[in-house]
Order: structure tokens, then C-alpha cells, then sequence
């Protein structure tokens, strides 16, 4: 019988580890299943510029599938039942089960509106695809009616940066505010932080610092200071949440609801489940926890197709790396800063600013794009596609190809 292994999730992390673990592991021996909420591979590092009315791929997983036998299944996960080793999912059809032997689970992260009253009735975000284009909608109206129109992003993380700068510099006509809790770039060194004002002064973004939120409304910022912004459009960029289902289901979580796992990305309450991502509570090389960001992603990911492969194949488990050495940020499309940072997460003195970080962050994009796109490491998907038979068994499975894998 074959071992069955079900992927929660098919993000950069979830849809990289399925089709790289599709690669080297045996199809005779293996089945994948792929669970997603949506036909579409989502670029979640993009949505800032899709919100800001730029037009980015969304690739159907059924292509990026083609041909690696892993099997789509596009439902929305409900629950995961670890002692009985099934997940339970819905979808157009009603859904239902699905049962597992290894479950790696990457269900990742959405944003976090439940601190602030009116926040989640009023404010647009990032974090998913509808939420990006509900936002662009908004930003269209405002154009389509002539209007100046007035935009709030609220927090100035990474996210909040971005989705700041895209917006001012895509659509110039809008006036832009962007609100720090403290310090602009507070978590950046003195040159980045400096590198950051004069791109804000110099797309007309109007920076409040200091400043805390305590209400969103349909048309005005309230913050805890007594000022009311006017807003036609606010952004809420502060914090990420993680899904309860993992927690519901009985896996050992921490307080933000992540899974937490030994330095193989396994569940140290049920050794059958990994997680990766967003959702995982992983230990970095440097004894702390590794931030939510699409290069963790990466690391826990590679840890994962590691401990899954070598368990399945009787192979000494190897550790990767788990580190997290800088952030590279864009200001728009030809401006950017890349802030390295210490074994303690702390930012290093030095920076780049500029259009080559832009270019590197642009270039990173396109690469985790391209792996995720080409499991099979190349193979083109015409020929993937024409090498493949229809299974007439499983509506929603990714056809196969003729002949086997061996496990590498």
C-alpha cells in the first residue's frame, strides 16, 4: 500500500515542498495530495503591487502540477483530526476526508485585524489575493471618479513599507500617510532608516510616527492621540495570525497558535505531522525563533523535504540551514534597501540602498516563482502535459506521465 502523504496548503513553501518531495520520492511507493483553497498559486510577495493595480501571474496549480503525479485537491481545510490521522475539508461538492500517513502542514498565515475596533469591517489588506484586489477596486473608484482620494496604511513593517511606497508611486494622484507605532523603520539601522524618510519625502508619503490606532471607521482613522485621519481607503498592515485549526485539532501550538516542532519541522506531539511556514514555530541556528517571511518559509521548507525523504527512505536525516540573515525591501519598483542582520535579529550598521536591492528583491521573486513553477527542475510543461494520462478516477487529480521515480 501506497504511504500517503497530504500537503495543507500550496503556497511558496507548501507548493515547493510537493512537488520537490513528487521529485524524489518513488510514485510506486508514494501518493501526494495537495489541498488548496484555490486553483491559483498566489505570489503573496507580490500582492502589495497587485493591490496597487499592477498586473502579477497567478499561475493555475493544475500546470504547476502537470505531470508530477501529486494530486489537487482544491477544497478549503475545516479540520485536522492527528489521532485518527484524517483531514477534513469542503469544497463545491460538500467535501470530506482525507485520510494521511505523513501530513505536512502549511497552512501559513492572514492578517491580523481583531486588536482594533472597525479594523476588520473597514480596513482592506494584503495578506490574500480577493483582500489585494478588493483593495485595488477601492483604488480604482477613487480614480474613475476624479477624486484626489486619500489613503491610509497602518503599521510600518515590512508590509505596511511596501504596500506604502507601491501605492504612492503607482498612483500618484492619491495622497498616501503610512503610521508607525514608533520610530520609522524603527527595526532598521540609522543609514536604512535615513535611505527609508527620503524615499517617503520623495513619493509624497506623509509619515506619522509615535502614533497608536484605536478605530477604524468606514471614512477616518481614529488615533489614541484624538486625531481622525480621513481615509476613502485604509490599509492594515500590523501583525499576521496563524489559523486555529491546528490548535483545534490537538497539535501541540504555541500561545500564536503555531505548531511547534523539533529541528526536523516535526510535531512534537505527533510525529506523522510537519509544518513549515508561517505556521511552524521553528528554532533558527541562532537558538531563536525564525520570524514569518517567505525566506523562513524557504529554510523550514528544505528541513521538511529532508526529514520527509530520509524517514521514508531509511537515510540518516540531515540538518539544513535555519538562518535568517537580511531583509530586502522595495520602494516602488526602482528603489530598495537590503538590511543585513545579527545572530540576535538586530540590524547591522550597514545597508544598501538603492535600485540594486530592488533589482535583488525583484530577482528573488522570480526565482521562488520559477522553483515553485518547475518541480520537476525544468522540464518543460508542454512536454509535461502531452506525457500525461488522465486518471478518470479523481476528479480534481493532476494527470500523470508514464514511467517511475526513484527516491534521490
Amino acid at each position: 500500500m501506497k504511504h500517503r502523504i497530504v500537503v495543507l496548503g500550496a503556497g511558496y513553501a507548501g507548493a515547493y515542498v510537493a512537488g520537490t518531495l513528487a521529485r524524489r520520492l518513488s510514485p510506486a511507493d508514494t501518493e501526494i495530495t495537495v489541498v488548496n483553497a484555490v486553483p491559483d498559486f498566489v505570489q503573496r510577495m507580490r500582492l502589495h503591487q497587485l493591490a496597487a493595480g499592477q498586473d502579477i501571474e497567478a499561475p493555475k496549480l493544475a500546470d504547476v502540477f502537470a505531470g508530477t503525479e501529486i494530486r489537487l485537491r482544491v477544497a478549503r481545510v475545516t479540520a485536522v483530526d492527528p489521532e485518527r490521522q484524517v483531514v477534513a475539508v469542503a469544497d463545491a461538492d460538500g467535501g470530506g476526508e482525507l485520510g494521511y500517513d505523513t501530513l505536512l502542514y502549511a497552512l501559513g498565515s492572514h492578517g491580523d485585524d481583531s486588536a482594533v475596533p472597525g479594523a476588520a469591517e473597514h480596513a482592506f489588506d494584503v495578506a490574500s489575493r480577493p483582500s489585494a484586489l478588493r483593495l485595488r477596486e477601492r483604488l480604482d473608484s477613487l480614480g474613475r471618479r476624479g477624486e484626489s482620494g486619500s489613503v491610509v496604511v497602518v503599521g510600518d513593517g515590512l508590509t505596511g513599507i511596501e504596500t506604502a511606497t507601491e501605492i504612492a508611486e503607482s498612483r500618484p494622484g492619491l495622497s498616501v500617510a503610512l503610521i508607525a507605532r514608533g520610530e520609522l523603520g524603527a527595526r532598521l539601522s540609522a543609514g536604512a532608516r535615513s535611505h527609508l524618510r527620503r524615499a517617503c519625502d520623495r513619493l509624497g508619503i506623509t509619515v506619522l510616527e509615535h502614533t497608536s490606532v484605536q478605530a477604524v471607521e468606514a471614512t477616518r482613522v481614529l488615533c489614541a492621540d484624538g486625531t481622525a485621519l480621513a481615509s476613502d481607503a485604509t490599509v492594515w498592515t500590523v501583525g499576521f495570525a496563524v489559523d486555529p485549526i491546528a490548535a483545534a485539532g490537538g497539535l501541540e501550538v504555541t500561545e500564536s497558535g503555531q505548531i511547534v516542532v523539533d529541528r526536523t519541522m516535526r510535531s512534537v506531539s505527533h510525529p506523522n505531522v510537519y509544518a513549515i511556514g508561517d505556521s511552524v514555530y521553528a528554532v533558527g541556528d541562532n537558538g531563536r525563533p525564525l520570524p514569518m517571511s517567505c525566506a523562513s518559509a524557504g529554510y523550514t521548507g528544505r528541513q521538511a523535504i529532508e526529514a520527509i525523504v530520509g524517514r521514508l527512505t531509511g537515510r540518516k536525516v540531515p540538518n539544513t540551514k535555519l538562518v535568517y540573515t537580511y531583509n530586502t525591501i522595495s520602494l516602488g519598483r526602482r528603489d530598495g534597501i537590503l538590511q543585513t542582520v545579527d545572530d540576535e535579529g538586530q540590524a547591522k550598521p550597514k545597508h544598501m540602498g538603492g535600485r540594486k536591492p530592488a533589482r535583488i528583491k525583484e530577482v528573488t521573486i522570480k526565482m521562488a516563482l520559477w522553483a515553485t513553477s518547475h518541480p520537476t527542475f525544468g522540464l518543460p510543461k508542454r512536454k509535461r502535459r502531452l506525457a500525461a494520462a488522465p486518471d478518470a478516477n479523481t476528479e480534481n487529480m493532476v494527470p500523470r506521465r508514464e514511467g517511475g521515480r526513484v527516491a534521490s
